[in-house]
């Protein structure tokens, strides 16, 4: 699972949205998104991008670039999608000692990001053990210090993941979506889960190249309201318009 964001301190290579350097979709499946699509409960097709097996060989060629060169790998959605995340936080008024959850840290420079503008309770989390070194190997190059990074399962966490205000997701729910075995039921887990980390009234900022808007609402209807749509880059193709990526913002309401 991945995330990513504005990261210029470091030499970081910006691939197309949900591409990994093979040139292999990471984590996207459907990439052309409108309006026009009605059906809610479509699933995707499976693929190996929803194993754990995929994710831990992807992170540990990352890891291995990062101790060869430095190189932090993937900057997840583009450097654009930190950007707005980071102006929803400003826009919501989101407090900088907020308890923020990074489901599916990844190589953790959405941490980095969010340390540098000055959010000091900050938990990343991701069920890849390489992500996760990676994550502290990037923390400790960038001299950010006091964030938690540890290896859990959101689907099914060791660790009690409660209390938090904030939760974010940039690709980590399309991947699971993309389980082989039981996308459904992985789904059904990651909304358990999702519900019981987030306080009442907490946000839930979701970032998806898989799902439209309203598939979005129609999967999280249960718990969540919407509070807005953060916009993303949009296309025209034989004289529609649609959007690639889809970015919402949730409210936890019960």
């Amino acid at each position: 699972m991945s995330a990513g964001g504005l990261f210029p301190a470091a030499s970081s290579s910006v691939l197309p949205v949900g591409m990994d350097p093979s040139g292999a979709a990471r984590g996207c499946s459907n990439t052309t998104k409108n309006d026009q699509e009605s059906e809610l409960d479509d699933d995707l097709t499976p693929s190996k991008l929803g194993t754990k097996e995929y994710w831990d060989d992807a992170y540990q060629r990352e890891l291995e670039t990062f101790k060869d060169i430095g190189d932090v790998g993937e900057i997840w959605f583009g450097e654009e999608s930190m950007g707005r995340v980071i102006k929803c936080l400003e826009k919501e008024n989101v407090p900088t000692d907020a308890a923020i959850l990074d489901i599916g840290t990844g190589n953790g420079v959405l941490l980095v990001e969010l340390a540098r503008c000055g959010f000091t309770n900050l938990t990343g989390i991701d069920y890849s053990a390489a992500a996760v070194e990676l994550a502290r190997n990037v923390l400790e190059k960038e001299d950010v210090s006091n964030v938690k990074v540890e290896v859990v399962d959101f689907l099914s966490p060791a660790v009690d993941l409660t209390g938090f205000d904030l939760c974010i997701d940039k690709g980590t729910f399309d991947a699971i979506s993309l389980n082989p075995e039981d996308a459904a039921g992985a789904k059904a887990h990651y909304l358990k889960a999702l519900q019981g980390a987030l306080r009442e009234g907490g946000l839930f900022i979701i970032t998806s190249c898989n799902w439209t808007k309203d598939q979005l609402l129609h999967m999280f209807s249960q718990g969540f309201e919407f509070l807005r749509e953060l916009p993303t880059p949009s296309f025209q193709f034989g004289g529609r318009t649609g959007n690639s990526v889809t970015a919402l913002v949730l409210k936890r309401v019960r």
